[in-house]
């Protein structure tokens, strides 16, 4: 078979340097967004939701894959005046078969548990806060403080 006959959607072509020295004549083609190649965002252009995308983690596919469909569509086309109010059972539905697989979704106490030890511990320095909220590292020394072995200009004078 022929490269130019390769089912992939790539080709390798080899050009020459006489190809390299002529301006190219390539022709750019408009990005379709039916391309099953082209990254998707969570909603697709027509407005309905790409459950491909990674961004969603796989829940669209595991054990409770359909209740996790049937609530986030109910949310996502939902009209009403408090966004998802309608959508409480869908959401009840798909929280009860998480916690049937806890090892697969393991709720945010359970997290914490397995992070910190025992969820009666009491709480460290940073672990209070979201992990989001908690980018900088902690430190024990506030920022203005000064190397033991330097002096003060007044030690300085008192030394002498």
């Amino acid at each position: 078979m022929s490269p130019s006959e390769s089912p992939c959607k790539d080709r390798i072509i080899f050009v020459t340097r006489e190809d390299h020295e002529t301006p190219s004549n390539a022709e750019l083609i408009a990005e379709d967004p039916d391309d099953p190649y082209e990254e998707q965002g969570l909603i697709l252009p027509n407005g309905d939701i790409n459950w491909n995308c990674p961004c969603l983690g796989g829940m669209a596919s595991g054990p409770c894959g359909s209740q996790f469909k049937e609530a986030f569509s109910c949310f996502h086309y939902s009209k009403e005046e408090v966004k998802g109010s309608e959508c409480i059972d869908n959401f009840r539905n798909m929280q009860e078969c998480m916690q049937r697989y806890p090892e697969l979704y393991p709720q945010e106490e359970d997290k914490a548990e397995s992070n910190s030890g025992s969820a009666s511990d009491p709480p460290t320095e940073g672990s209070a806060l979201p992990s989001e909220t908690d980018s900088a590292p902690a430190s024990s020394e506030p920022e203005s403080a000064v190397p033991s072995d330097s002096m003060s200009p007044t030690d300085d004078q008192t030394a002498s």
